[in-house]
């Protein structure tokens, strides 16, 4: 994984389904934040996480609503 590199993830907004795309910046490590829905509006919880074992990185979407244990 090349972390000066942008990395592009498609994902479904949590609210209204629509397909969206983030750009994720691997160079600044684990990231938690919001985005808007570029459809409905809504803010969408995005969490971050850079597994530099197997090379990837994993992005977990949730409604702001929704709580994280």
């Amino acid at each position: 994984m090349n972390a000066d590199k942008l990395y592009d993830a498609g994902l479904s907004c949590p609210y209204c389904g629509h397909h969206i795309h983030v750009s994720i910046d691997a160079s600044a490590g684990d990231q938690d934040y919001q985005d808007e829905c570029r459809a409905c509006g809504a803010d969408i919880h995005l969490l971050v996480k850079l597994d530099e074992v197997n090379d990837k990185i994993l992005v977990r979407v949730a409604s702001d609503d929704e709580n994280y244990y």
